[in-house]
């Protein structure tokens, strides 16, 4: 059996966390640049508030009915779900952190016959020690799991612990969840379904195995066994992203070649250091640029190139002189840029790399420097240490963020200062 504890609305729940004012209110979180709504609690679906939604659109409404809105904060939110998962790290020895609000782990450690009783109490525990809301799905396989989470999320009487522990309540869950909404099943996946008369997550499941093979190859097969109960998705075993990509809108149109360099610079240093994340090295980046495409008053330009390097590298230093090369190719004066991006493809493990015979470069004497830059900003922080040309003034004006909350728990600056008054 696996488990899986999601956090509710957890962008919104982290806001909330520091203003108990806000619980039982209406809570939006809003994307870069404070550009459209990318979480939002129950009380702010209630209002008719979804997800995607551009915040200028929704200005009047927020009024109205007194939305609280922030900027993204996800310093904050990161900081916030490392406690989360010592939480339940503390109560088993096997956790899998899937995401920034996801972890499936372990129940080997609880009572079978006390089991909801003892998710019951770890959510207690959660909510106590953070004043964070989780639920918690449990199944036979992790995509049954997140089925179960789904309903412990959206069915009250729950109490926030669902689990799928007989064949009777796999199929009356599998009846009642629409397909677009299982693991795995994209978009144009779900669409190829629907096509076929595929609607829920149980008539996908008793369709017959050569059928899906045949039709969805391997992806589906290994959706359509964990549907029926038989374990095949393992977190640890899905492949590495082929391609990496770091892009912005940027807060105040750009109009000076040396902000430009600073964005493309910061963007490839952060896809930099996701290759190296997952041990991989890129063969190719890719540089793009566009105008503000809403000012029809401005003229317009877009355009990109592509960079093949003679040895692949994670190298943030190599990287950087590739994306700067590229950026002056496609660089013109007179625009005003809205937009900059960075993408890496050609991505391989750092294992095996085909080296070349005519590159000068010293990898080695590269990859020492790289790692001990690494170990400094684990410890001290991100980008305690970086390229002068990514400029301490990045951070000021790339990003627009109006209603950013404190960094209550990672700034000293920033701690809570309570008052207490006779």
């Amino acid at each position: 059996m696996f488990a899986l504890c999601d956090c509710d609305s957890f962008f919104a729940s982290c806001e909330r966390v520091f203003r108990p004012e806000l619980y039982g209110k209406p809570v939006v979180v809003l994307s870069n640049n404070d550009g459209c709504i990318v979480a939002m609690t129950k009380e702010a679906k209630a209002l008719g508030l979804k997800r995607g939604m551009p915040f200028y659109q929704v200005k009047d409404l927020v009024r109205q009915h007194n939305i609280s809105v922030f900027s993204s904060n996800y310093t904050l939110y990161g900081d916030i779900s490392a406690r989360v998962m010592q939480l339940i790290a503390e109560e088993t020895g096997d956790i899998d952190v899937y995401s920034i609000d996801e972890a499936f782990f372990s129940i080997d450690e609880f009572r079978s016959d006390m089991l909801h009783e003892s998710l019951i109490a770890l959510r207690r525990k959660i909510y106590k020690g953070i004043g964070l809301p989780v639920s918690i799905g449990v199944g036979p396989t992790r995509t049954l799991a997140k089925v179960a989470s789904h309903f412990a999320k959206k069915i009250p009487g729950y109490h926030g612990v669902c689990i799928i522990d007989s064949e009777e309540k796999r199929q009356k869950a599998l009846r009642l969840f629409p397909i677009g909404d299982v693991w795995g099943i994209g978009r144009q996946f779900r669409k190829k379904l629907e096509y076929f008369g595929v609607k829920t997550a149980y008539d996908f499941q008793d369709k017959r195995e050569s059928w899906v093979s045949q039709v969805f190859k391997l992806s589906g097969v290994r959706t359509w066994k964990e549907l029926r109960g038989i374990p095949c998705k393992d977190i640890s075993e899905l492949p590495e992203k082929q391609s990496i990509c770091t892009s912005r809108s940027f807060g105040e149109m750009i109009t000076e070649w040396g902000k430009m360099v600073e964005s493309v610079a910061n963007f490839t240093a952060s896809c930099a250091r996701k290759l190296r994340a997952q041990h991989t090295v890129a063969g190719s980046l890719t540089v793009f640029v566009l105008t503000n495409r809403f000012r029809e008053d401005l003229p317009q330009y877009m355009n990109s190139t592509t960079v093949q390097f003679v040895t692949p590298t994670d190298s943030s230093l190599q990287l950087t002189n590739y994306a700067i090369t590229a950026l002056q190719k496609i660089w013109r004066d007179g625009f005003h840029y809205k937009k900059s991006g960075v993408i890496l493809t050609d991505i391989g493990p750092n294992t095996s790399i085909q080296q070349n015979l005519f590159d000068t470069t010293d990898h080695v004497k590269q990859q020492r420097l790289t790692r001990a830059i690494d170990a400094i900003n684990k410890r001290e922080g991100t980008d305690t240490v970086h390229l002068a040309v990514q400029s301490d003034s990045f951070s000021k004006w790339n990003l627009k963020q109006d209603f950013k909350s404190p960094c209550y728990t990672t700034n000293i600056k920033d701690v809570l200062v309570v008052k207490a008054s006779q």
